[in-house]
């Protein structure tokens, strides 16, 4: 049953629809209306036998039934933009079928016009403009990932024990609401830019796609053959093809110096520049997992960047003053202010087996000295093994074991209880809880945004992984680097957070939480392309192998 509210904003926007379609120079106003009040009866004839789902029902109701890409005597001037819009986006492939058809029915469109043909035979060409449109603005709007597909696999992973989640925010924009404004605002083109993801750097990526495909298209660069290492200084047949490799990728720029075969200081900085784009150990020196990398084809790279491009339009899109990415293959905390860097970090993030969950909310409070709440599944796969090997093991760990979670639950000892009953069980009546100091598992500081994966940012004692180049180590909580710089960060905008005091406290053991006046969004995101805040493509490795799982099922245009 369609409410009156809706039936008057149908028949607005019908109303609206129409006056936009109708300015035209050749035809009088009242062909035009009688045109489209005709058009109207037999496009809804031609629906009503529908799916009420069925796209082409569900947008012609909501744009009450008027033709958007037909006229009486041509083809509207949104069918113009949407041609023009397909043609000219070169990250579709030239072949295409989004491409072939928008060329097909403009030519189509013409000898409709040109042989003058029947009404029918408009509103078939109508639905079947329609029909691109659609293809097209998913393509926009959603991208390529089977999210189904793929959701089914980390599923598969939760039955082997890997508790892996990817929280997706669907796009602002449909299909069906994108043409509804552009109708309104007589703009096709300007409302694909609205449809645009603001955040994540997805601007400037897709702009280096366009470079890379049209690197793809001139035949990309050669596989280099090396084995063993080069060291700078020496000559070696292979550098002026990796050279040339560098000068493909804008890695490498020439310096006032002869080049020869000689591995040179101006070609190691042109290493240098790339390892760091790839998350390698950049000291310039070209061996194993710096070839790998050369190696990989254009053509992956290519995909790669549009995996990425398609993973931003399913994050959270952002208005806030502040806002903090943590990318997990990048393993690091990007802090934003007015959509620049204003505070970078490194982190620690999941295990392959423990992985760190995609998703997005709000830093709300910050503890300091806190406890650690130990989750029952490391209990049960660390803790109770322990237990049972060593009835002291939580005691020298400083883990307290208590009856339950009320205020009133007992301390007991380790070799008091029977683990072996709990090793498997369902429920864990016990809470282990590590009690606050320079030995707790979190470290002095702990970031609290709520969430249904139990997950935080926090301090850690153990300091020297940070020093690796890949930090994938944790059981799926965040490990910050700087943990104090990010709360002196937080104290310049929360004036209850006084950050010499706080310092004080931090010397000792007693908690304290700080509640935050302005919280700040967070998005824990999985991007292994992006651009950096300095406008260089970054590239990373699949450390989860989400790639490989998203790519297994992604659609083709």
């Amino acid at each position: 049953m369609i409410t009156i509210k809706e039936r008057i904003k149908q028949v607005c926007l019908g109303m609206g629809v129409s006056f936009l379609l109708l300015q035209t120079p050749t035809l009088s106003a009242n062909s035009s209306v009688e045109f489209h009040d005709v058009a109207a009866t037999v496009m809804m004839n031609s629906l009503q036998p529908l799916d009420k789902n069925n796209f082409l029902r569900k947008l012609y109701t909501q744009l009450f039934f008027v033709p958007v890409w037909v006229k009486e005597d041509a083809l509207s001037s949104l069918s113009q933009e949407l041609f023009a819009h397909i043609q000219n986006d070169n990250t579709l492939l030239e072949g295409s079928k989004l491409k072939q058809d928008a060329l097909l029915l403009a030519q189509l469109g013409e000898k409709v016009y040109v042989a003058n043909d029947s009404l029918k035979q408009k509103i078939e060409l109508e639905f079947k403009i329609a029909q691109l449109y659609k293809g097209y603005a998913d393509y926009t709007l959603y991208g390529s990932i089977n999210w189904g597909a793929f959701q089914g696999r980390l599923y598969n992973l939760r039955e082997h024990g890997i508790k892996a989640d990817w929280v997706t925010y669907k796009p602002k924009y449909s299909p069906v609401s994108l043409i509804e404004n552009a109708v309104m605002n007589g703009s096709l083109e300007e409302m694909f830019q609205k449809a645009v993801p603001k955040d994540y750097g997805y601007k400037a990526l897709k702009k280096e796609l366009r470079k890379y495909v049209q690197l793809e298209k001139q035949g990309g660069w050669n596989h280099l053959a090396l084995k063993g290492s080069l060291k700078v200084g020496k000559s070696y047949k292979i550098v002026p093809a990796l050279r040339e490799r560098l000068r493909m990728s804008s890695d490498y720029t020439p310096c006032n110096t002869e080049e020869s075969t000689r591995y040179d200081t101006c070609l190691k900085k042109a290493v240098i520049r790339f390892q760091k784009r790839h998350g390698l150990v950049a000291k310039g020196t070209v061996g194993k997992e710096t070839i790998r990398a050369l190696n990989v084809p254009i053509e992956l790279r290519v995909k790669q960047i549009r995996l990425n491009l398609d993973r931003m339009k399913w994050l959270y899109e952002r208005n806030a003053k502040r806002h903090i990415i943590i990318n997990i293959p990048a393993f690091t905390l990007f802090f934003e202010e007015d959509e620049k860097l204003r505070q970078e970090m490194r982190v620690i993030v999941g295990k392959k087996k423990n992985p760190t969950p995609i998703f997005s909310n709000s830093v709300q409070t910050i503890v300091l000295n806190p406890h650690w709440n130990i989750p029952k599944s490391i209990i049960q796969k660390e803790m109770i093994p322990k237990l049972m090997r060593n009835p002291n093991a939580m005691r020298k760990q400083g883990i307290e074991i208590h009856t339950g979670w009320g205020k009133d639950a007992k301390k007991i000892s380790g070799g008091s209880v029977d683990w072996s009953q709990y090793r498997y069980s369902k429920t864990m009546p016990f809470r282990f809880a590590q009690v606050p100091g320079y030995r707790n598992a979190l470290g002095k500081i702990k970031f609290l945004f709520p969430n249904q994966f139990s997950v935080y940012m926090h301090d850690t004692p153990n300091k020297k992984l940070f020093n690796r180049n890949k930090r994938a180590f944790s059981h799926g909580c965040i490990r910050l680097h700087k943990p104090r710089e990010l709360l002196k960060t937080f104290s310049t905008f929360n004036e209850n957070i006084d950050f010499d005091k706080s310092q004080k406290r931090l010397k000792g053991k007693r908690k304290a939480f700080l509640k935050l006046n302005s919280q700040v969004p967070v998005d824990v995101v999985y991007l292994t392309s992006y651009v950096d805040y300095d406008g260089i493509l970054q590239f990373r490795n699949d450390v989860y192998g989400y790639d490989k799982m998203q790519l297994q099922s992604y659609r083709q245009w």
